[in-house]
């Protein structure tokens, strides 16, 4: 086989004199005979290999020879995030094909050094691979293009299948004039970008479960200190540990080493110190690794990548990300799309949101702070999120509320209909009452005390009444710091709402003073509007605390004042309140005229949810009257509304009311059935323990 040859003579500056002649000599190397070759030099696998069972699934059949395949070549492309093992899992892979006798002719291993400030082109590497093959010395051509020609024709003579693996490539123009022609042979690439121009089986790598990280620690532990149990003592926090690692083999590996380092701390200290850190890359070592893929991203990705890591959470949908980066959604996806494929985001399945790694978060949270070029470049960035984020919860629950004065008639961005309205809510809340955190910052107070007051609708709904009472407070005391009075006293109002309606020990009190404080306020400023809503609200919590001569007339007030500013949603629904609070004190005749005007009043305005409500009500009514037929058909229509609705507490609490009805009557199956359909409705709203009492009373039926 040819391994080299030399084809002129090069016979510029000679000075002759008669003719000359001249000998071309070719000098052929067999392949393992004369030259000592390196194609088993393949480096060693670290062992053991955890939590890799499924990937090497995925790659061994792209490796194996015996596969069918319509490629020239088979090339197995295996992409991740830096530090996350994708090196140990190719020649993992490389070594077990080796092993299974696939590859007789040998493997070829090169570091192609992607990410370095110097990357190795295909020139560099391909005079590597030919002294692998043995040609070298005289027997390397000197253009590079005889180099490359030379190595794809030693490999395509090569008779026996060979694996070519190729390590830490950056671009696929880095690697593609070494993949051979032959399909005889196999190639194996690694990179942290994955790399789509390839024409390759290409398999991205996620990090490890957090059982098989816990593992990688506590086996380098005891690989280096068989006497070391901190991993059996401290089960908890090396779970702890590998979550901090952000499950990265590479961070894991660091960590390890620190402990063995500190072989008489718990495991706990580290844990300890690596949250005490600003920046935990730094603590696990791990910023020199991710410098070198963040510079050699574009500057509109690197920027994309900052910015991302100032979202509220590390879930960002594309929409949030285009507002944070200030850009149309059209260009921030592609530029998604391209951080994704270098592993800096994980996309969901169908690319409307984003996750970034919690290590590059704090990596990418560590250069924007130093980012020199635009000094108030995150501050800009979190405050178009809090505005893009207060318009469209404002738009959301103007759907839910139906029609509201203050929110009425103005420009926002619109939902198709409630249920898109409540369900952009839920998927966002996270994101939303993380947002909120940024008020307790001057710069973004106006614009985070917005959107925590918006957000109170939907968290009230939604029964969220701890979430209600964090962000209320928080609301409240930046408008005290910022002298909003309107905004804290709507806070107040807020709060209070969530502390009775959470029902705690004390809350009850504590709401009641803290509508006392929204009262005041909303006087001082001259906004009955305001007032009117306090007063209701008011009621509610005076109700609960069996003040049922003082609920009515803070009712009576509160629809008093609506009906002054012309709120005809607001006056019905204290009208139903004050209806509940007759019904209490046993004014049954007052309680049903109240309820059947709010009815009316609902329906002349399509408000769904308040007709539902007033009917509920107006079933206790009537269900305290013993006019169980009647209440059995008011209970059946507002069930009708709460499941079109889609509000599964309020189902539950209608099903409750039903078999109520049912027991009166003596029918206790259908009671029984009725108690566990109100169990499910619980279950689906989220309320554990309501749906485990309504199980204990169907069970409870079930035994009587």
């Amino acid at each position: 086989m040819t391994a080299g040859y030399e084809d002129h003579i090069d016979l510029r500056g000679s000075d002759f004199h008669g003719s000359v002649s001249g000998k071309v000599e070719h000098h052929y190397h067999g392949v393992g005979t004369e030259v000592p070759l390196a194609t088993a030099a393949l480096p060693a696998a670290p062992v053991p290999l955890f939590g890799r069972d499924d990937e090497l699934v995925r790659i061994l059949p792209a490796l194996d020879p015996r596969s069918d395949t319509q490629r020239p070549v088979v090339v197995c492309a295996v992409s991740g995030l830096a530090g996350i093992g994708k090196t140990a899992l190719a020649l993992h892979a490389a070594h077990r094909a080796h092993g299974y006798g696939w590859f007789p002719g040998g493997t070829l291993f090169a570091d192609v050094a992607g990410y370095s400030a110097r990357p190795l082109s295909a020139d560099q590497v391909v005079a590597d691979l030919l002294d692998s093959l043995g040609v070298r010395g005289r027997g390397l051509p000197r253009t590079t293009s005889a180099r490359l020609a030379l190595y794809r024709t030693l490999l395509a003579r090569q008779s026996e299948r060979m694996l070519l693996v190729l390590d830490n490539a950056s671009t696929t123009a880095q690697i593609t004039p070494l993949i051979p022609a032959s399909p005889r042979h196999r190639v194996l690439v690694t990179s942290r970008h994955r790399l789509t121009d390839l024409n390759a089986r290409l398999i991205d790598i996620r990090t490890l479960t957090p059982q098989s990280a816990a593992e990688l620690v506590a086996s380098a532990l005891q690989t280096s200190d068989e006497d070391d149990d901190r991993p059996v003592r401290e089960p908890d926090a090396l779970l702890e540990l590998a979550a901090l690692c952000g499950y990265l083999p590479h961070a894991l590996d660091i960590a390890a080493g620190l402990l063995r380092r500190r072989r008489h701390r718990a495991i706990a200290t580290l844990v300890d110190d690596i949250k005490a850190s600003a920046d935990p890359t730094d603590t696990l070592r791990l910023r020199p690794v991710f410098d070198t893929t963040y510079r050699h991203l574009p500057t509109d990705q690197a920027r994309l990548l900052r910015l991302l890591a100032l979202a509220p959470t590390a879930d960002v949908p594309t929409e949030t990300a285009a507002v944070i980066a200030d850009l149309p959604a059209a260009r921030a996806l592609p530029l998604l799309e391209d951080l994704a494929a270098a592993h800096l985001v994980n996309p969901s399945r169908h690319a409307r949101r984003w996750r970034l790694h919690s290590l590059v978060r704090a990596y990418a949270a560590g250069v924007s702070a130093t980012h020199g070029d635009q000094p108030d470049e995150a501050g800009n960035a979190r405050a178009r999120v809090l505005q893009w984020y207060a318009g469209r919860t404002e738009a959301a629950c103007r759907h839910l509320q139906v029609m509201r004065p203050d929110a009425a008639n103005r420009e926002g961005q619109e939902f198709e209909s409630g249920a898109a309205a409540l369900a952009w809510l839920d998927t966002e809340a996270t994101n939303l009452l993380a947002a909120v955190q940024w008020t307790d910052e001057d710069q973004h107070a106006s614009l985070g005390i917005k959107l925590a007051l918006e957000l109170g609708v939907y968290l009230e709904l939604r029964r969220r009444f701890d979430d209600l009472i964090s962000v209320s407070r928080l609301a409240q005391q930046a408008a005290h710091r910022v002298g909003d009075q309107a905004g804290e006293a709507r806070a107040w109002n807020n709060l209070g709402n969530g502390l009775w309606k959470k029902k705690a020990t004390g809350g009850i009190s504590a709401g009641i003073r803290a509508l006392v404080r929204a009262l005041n306020l909303y006087r001082a400023i001259g906004d009955q509007y305001g007032e009117a809503k306090a007063w209701n609200n008011f009621g509610n919590a005076q109700l609960q605390l069996g003040r049922t001569a003082e609920a009515i007339s803070s009712h009576a007030l509160a629809r008093h004042l609506f009906e002054v500013v012309g709120d005809i949603q607001c006056q019905a629904a204290a009208t139903t309140n004050l209806g509940s609070a007759f019904r209490v004190a046993g004014r049954l005749a007052e309680a049903g005229n109240a309820f059947e005007m709010a009815l009316r009043a609902f329906r002349s305005i399509g408000d769904r949810r308040g007709e539902a409500a007033a009917l509920t009500s107006l079933g206790n009514a009537l269900l305290q009257e013993r006019r169980r037929d009647a209440a059995h058909g008011s209970y059946t229509h507002a069930l009708e509304i709460w499941e079109s609705l889609e509000d599964w507490h309020a189902v539950g609490d209608t099903l409750r009311n039903l078999a109520l009805v049912h027991h009166a009557g003596h029918n206790f199956s259908t009671a029984r059935a009725t108690w566990a359909l109100a169990a499910k409705a619980y279950h689906r709203a989220g309320a554990s323990d309501q749906s485990a009492r309504a199980a204990r009373a169907a069970v409870g039926h079930r035994e009587g």
